[in-house]
């Protein structure tokens, strides 16, 4: 068994086969999925998707190339909506994204910390969204982890070995996409070899970034087999002793969803 942590079933690209993608995760072995929020304001068609299918969950949360237009969200709407609906388990994504140039550092780094407070008053796990922007991500982490502790993943993981270790020390799960299988990924597949065995979680990401197998189609929540396979060579484990690793850790980690 698997479990994708991290897609976005609501977008477009899966409108013609979106019952038909679900089945194929099943019979891949991938049984639960979590989709992730971008935007709060397009909650309810997520909450849709997780009423039409029993094993998607999802999050709540504005992506920080996002962060301008919801800078009325506040800690509380978020602790709110996530208490109201039980397929809710985790707050974000949130993060900090400096690659595009789409929103301003300080809006990005306002709103992530409106969503620390959600995560740090829920204890669900904040979603993390984190590119070119390692130095201020590290410090807003440990910043906010002085003031009272959350949890946290570290999403679709291809930064540096600094801020995989701060996000280990701080006790933080580091997610790995379908980016760790590409051939010149190197460096990142020597990261991951030094993150704990139960701080590691799978995703996809999709339909972005389809691993190695499938690399230049679509990305679906199945193709996260072929992230876990490299992520066992990686670690020296069968594929078999990842899927049970990487499944226990995400139901340590997203403590609010019921194993199906």
């Amino acid at each position: 068994m698997l479990i994708d942590t991290h897609c976005h079933l609501d977008f477009a690209d899966f409108d013609a086969e979106r019952d038909e993608l679900i089945e194929r995760a099943r019979a891949a072995g991938v049984k639960q999925m979590v989709t992730i929020s971008t935007r709060v304001k397009k909650l309810d068609t997520l909450l849709a998707l997780t009423e039409r299918y029993p094993n998607v969950f999802c999050s709540v949360g504005t992506h920080p190339n996002n962060a301008g237009d919801e800078l009325d969200v506040t800690a509380a709407d978020l602790v709110r909506l996530a208490e109201a609906h039980g397929k809710i388990v985790a707050i974000g994504e949130a993060g900090l994204d400096y690659f595009y140039d789409t929103q301003t550092p300080a809006d990005q780094q306002a709103g992530f910390r409106v969503h620390i407070e959600a995560a740090r008053q829920t204890q669900l796990p904040l979603v993390i969204h984190s590119r070119s922007a390692d130095d201020d991500m590290a410090a807003i982490l440990r910043e906010e982890m002085g003031k009272g502790a959350f949890p946290f993943i570290l999403h679709c993981f291809s930064s540096g070995e600094a801020l995989a270790r701060t996000g280990v020390e701080l006790g933080g799960y580091i997610s790995f996409s379908g980016i760790l299988t590409f051939p010149k990924s190197t460096e990142l597949r020597d990261i991951a070899r030094d993150v704990p065995l139960d701080r590691l979680l799978v995703e996809t990401d999709a339909p972005y970034l389809a691993p190695k197998r499938w690399r230049g189609k679509r990305n679906e929540p199945s193709y996260v087999v072929n992230t876990a396979e490299v992520l066992a060579d990686v670690k020296g484990v069968s594929y078999a002793e990842m899927a049970e690793i990487t499944t226990a850790n995400a139901f340590r980690c997203f403590s609010k969803m019921p194993r199906l």
